[in-house]
């Protein structure tokens, strides 16, 4: 795993060099993935390098503390942004009531707006936290954890990157909670799912799963999230 992660550091500071950029900017979620992008980042671009940004949205408190946590564990800078009151208001302007979904996905698209201000205003990338397990079942918002730079994780499976939050020193805290993503109390993404990362990443990894219904959620979810990882359609008359 080591030799893995000194590749995808390499690869990382060829894309920043590549785009004459400065360093990456990251979501700091206190999950395990975005603690693994920002200790890769700090090996890879140095303390300077990386900028994590905490961004509550009527977020879960202990989430934050454990991105404080790692930002302080790992070494490198943060900032916050508190997004709540812009999601209250956006949400009444369009009319309330609109779903969790819906809801969840607007706290994901705010998110990326803040993040490419960020980069903006001081010549970074966009680092985005997917893993393959997500990218490749659609677990994402479009235009929103996915509208980014970079995917230096869409590669590995959520198994290969417990594996590399311990070869990177990540705290034990963050690499044994549930995966979640913050939206209620007790929400796991497995729930959601309704299979496990587990089940998930034997599937992907080698085509076996002995659970036919979980076979069957999964090809579904492939298949209809597929438009999010195309290039827009364009008419070309």
């Amino acid at each position: 795993m080591r030799n893995i992660i000194i590749q995808c550091e390499q690869w990382l500071r060829d894309r920043v060099n590549d785009a004459g950029a400065k360093g990456i900017v990251l979501g700091l979620s206190g999950g395990i993935d975005s603690s693994v992008l920002a200790a890769l980042g700090r090996e890879a671009l140095g303390r300077e390098g990386v900028l994590g940004v905490i961004m509550p949205c009527s977020s879960i408190p202990e989430d934050e503390a454990d991105a404080r946590l790692l930002a302080e564990a790992v070494g490198v800078e943060f900032a916050r942004v508190d997004l709540s009151n812009m999601f209250y208001l956006l949400c009444e302007g369009i009319g309330g009531n609109l779903g969790a979904l819906t809801e969840s996905n607007i706290k994901a698209r705010l998110r990326m707006v803040t993040l490419y201000a960020f980069a903006q205003s001081r010549n970074l990338l966009v680092c985005g936290t997917s893993n393959r397990s997500e990218y490749e079942t659609g677990y994402f918002t479009k235009y929103g954890d996915s509208g980014v730079d970079l995917m230096p994780l869409a590669g590995f499976l959520k198994r290969d990157i417990r594996a590399m939050a311990r070869e990177l020193n990540v705290p034990e805290r963050i690499i044994t909670k549930a995966p979640s993503a913050g939206l209620y109390e007790g929400q796991t993404d497995e729930g959601d799912m309704g299979f496990t990362y587990d089940v998930l990443d034997e599937y992907l990894a080698t085509g076996k799963i002995d659970d036919p219904k979980a076979k069957e959620r999964i090809d579904v979810m492939r298949r209809r999230s597929e438009h999010k990882r195309k290039p827009i359609p364009i008419f070309r008359p």
